[in-house]
């Protein structure tokens, strides 16, 4: 188990000023099955009127508008997680995990299930080109029950893939990232869900943290990177990551999940005003134990 601090500072800086802005901040991770939240803020820059609600997937939202006139927008995001270590589950053998779903078991499970229906639809982000289509075909064809098949889908997008920064976009479309056969995490997250769901696998969408440095001493501050990894159900919800080729441990904090990258943006909104603008993002995380 470690304990991390992350805070993320993000925003936009305007072309001029700006008489308007309506936003959605998707920042604050939650508590779940394998991290424990100790204490979480979201600072906002002008002072603004907000509210905080928890969306439909379960991912906690602050909604805010800043109806004076501004020429930036700022929010930081402070966050202490207690995260446990990598997961235990029935791929990776876990001690306690149950035996894992034969196949028609699995179809029964998945259709009693509203959110494993939902996450069988391929998104205009996650729709697969027939060569991923046919390899994911090519995997699941051997032998194995499901979670042995999604985790070697999983593991055979993140080999064929190659991390890219600065060639692809919020935009990029799973199609696009893997006729280049490369990208950055989101990318490559979005390829292997269009890939597990063609083959009949539900998968979503994880937005988070990674933390960078596997053997960092306590007390050391790094500069870290939001992160995108997959989950897929069969039987129950399991995480990797095929940036990295490995499980979720603890160096991965999560803050939600979706469908795709739309779900869970970090900051999205509209404004009136200047014609321009530019994000600006930094992520610090420390290791506090």
């Amino acid at each position: 188990m470690k304990r991390l601090r992350v805070t993320h500072s993000t925003g936009y800086r305007y072309g001029g000023e700006v008489s308007a802005s309506y936003n959605e901040a998707r920042m604050l991770p939650a508590s779940g099955a394998r991290q424990l939240v100790l204490h979480s803020a979201l600072d906002v820059e002008p002072v603004s009127s907000h509210h905080q609600y928890t969306d439909y997937w379960g991912t906690r939202v602050l909604a805010f508008d800043v109806l004076n006139p501004h020429r930036e927008l700022t929010l930081t995001a402070t966050s202490l997680v207690e995260v446990l270590d990598a997961e235990h589950d029935a791929v990776h053998g876990g001690e306690h995990a149950p035996g894992p779903l034969g196949w028609e078991a699995f179809a029964e499970a998945v259709a009693r299930s509203g959110e494993c229906v939902q996450q069988l639809r391929q998104t205009p982000l996650t729709e697969p080109p027939a060569s991923l289509v046919a390899l994911a075909a090519s995997v699941a064809g051997g032998a194995g029950d499901p979670c042995t098949v999604a985790h070697a889908i999983a593991a055979a997008i993140g080999e064929a893939m190659t991390y890219e920064s600065g060639v692809t976009g919020v935009r990029t479309t799973a199609r696009e990232a893997w006729e280049a056969r490369g990208g950055v995490c989101q990318d490559i997250a979005h390829v292997a869900i269009g890939a597990l769901r063609s083959a009949g696998i539900p998968a979503r969408y994880v937005s988070g943290y990674l933390h960078p440095k596997a053997d960092a001493a306590v007390g050391e501050t790094v500069v870290g990177e939001s992160h995108a990894w997959v989950e897929w159900f069969c039987g129950g919800w399991h995480g990797y990551d095929p940036t990295n080729g490995v499980g979720i441990g603890d160096r991965h904090v999560r803050v939600g999940h979706g469908r795709d990258y739309a779900d869970v943006a970090p900051l999205r909104g509209v404004y009136s005003g200047a014609a321009g603008s530019e994000l600006f993002v930094s992520v610090s995380i420390t290791r506090e134990a």
